[in-house]
């Protein structure tokens, strides 16, 4: 058999004269029955498929978690700004838990936390429960009180509300 280039002549083949100008294209040809084709056959397609589906395998899992940590941010940010809410109502009226004082429970801004709150006149503790898938993050719920202590209700995960503190 001859070499396929420009219009040479496929001897010994079902091609008698030019090869046909599909032929010049760099894509692979493979010998298959006697004709030449091009393409990827069931086998090619499945061993690509099961490749992807074992990378998916891997770094969805990973994914998630990833996306749950950044919602501990709406938890953080929704104790941050209560607490805030709080500071100023002590600053303006010398208690807390004024009548006078808007109240801080609630959903924070994205939905993912509840905050809740135990106020009295002199202290308060927030809390920030998490909603929906959220409640499978490792660091459960989110705890500020009046002397700015961070906590959470996880034993597990270090360093849930940042690098400095757990």
């Amino acid at each position: 058999m001859r070499s396929m280039e420009g219009s040479r002549v496929l001897t010994g083949s079902i091609y008698s004269g030019r090869i046909p100008s599909v032929f010049n294209s760099k894509v692979p040809l493979r010998l298959v029955r006697g004709r030449y084709v091009r393409g990827f056959t069931l086998i090619e397609a499945m061993i690509v498929l099961i490749i992807i589906a074992i990378l998916v395998a891997l770094a969805y899992p990973a994914y998630i978690d990833q996306v749950r940590k950044a919602r501990r941010a709406d938890a953080q940010e929704g104790l941050l700004a209560s607490a805030q809410v709080l500071e100023r109502c002590f600053t303006r009226v010398n208690a807390y838990n004024d009548a006078s004082c808007p109240g801080v429970n609630g959903d924070t801004d994205s939905g993912y936390y509840t905050v809740s709150s135990t106020i009295t006149a002199t202290t308060y503790t927030l809390t920030a429960a998490p909603n929906g898938d959220q409640v499978n993050d490792d660091c459960g719920s989110f705890s500020l009180d009046y002397l700015g202590n961070r906590s959470v209700t996880s034993t597990t995960t270090p360093r849930c509300w940042g690098s400095s503190s757990s």
